[in-house]
């Protein structure tokens, strides 16, 4: 098994502070052997990476690189929920919404920003089920937002 921390370094990713919610709900809750994390999106330290609607207001490559950065923040999740993402054993599931144009359909390549970086860091074991599906809008107008399912050792 690729060691993901070791992968982290080797890619010159550092993981940022985990977003706080912001809403009624946690970032993470554990069940059994899988840990579910809730959606979120393109945070940076600065802000959003983008907003808008990809397709017109943004390229799908700004849509890859905002899923990148939310699979990014996802892993700051992760870890803070872990407190090493060496207790993955893999993703399993992947749910990413994109706020798109109303003739956009390229979901799925804009989803592939995160699905990638998974793999990138967990090997095999960051392969994963998915559905990359358009919306008409999503809270403060961000770009995608994103869940995971990981399986998880004790």
């Amino acid at each position: 098994m690729t060691d993901p921390e070791d992968r982290l370094r080797d890619l010159h990713l550092s993981l940022p502070e985990p977003p706080h919610p912001i809403g009624s709900y946690l970032p993470a809750v554990q069940a059994g052997d899988l840990l579910f994390l809730s959606g979120t999106t393109c945070y940076t330290g600065n802000g959003f990476l983008h907003r808008g609607r990809v397709g017109s207001d943004l390229t799908l490559e700004q849509g890859q690189a905002a899923a990148r950065q939310t699979a990014i923040n996802l892993m700051a999740i992760l870890r803070a929920s872990l407190g090493d993402l060496r207790r993955v054993v893999r993703m399993v599931k992947l749910n990413g919404y994109v706020n798109s144009a109303p003739d956009f359909d390229q979901q799925p390549a804009v989803i592939n920003g995160a699905s990638d970086l998974l793999v990138e860091i967990f090997g095999e074991q960051g392969r994963h089920a998915r559905a990359a599906i358009g919306v008409s809008d999503l809270p403060g107008h961000i770009p995608v937002e994103i869940e995971l399912i990981v399986q998880v050792r004790e």
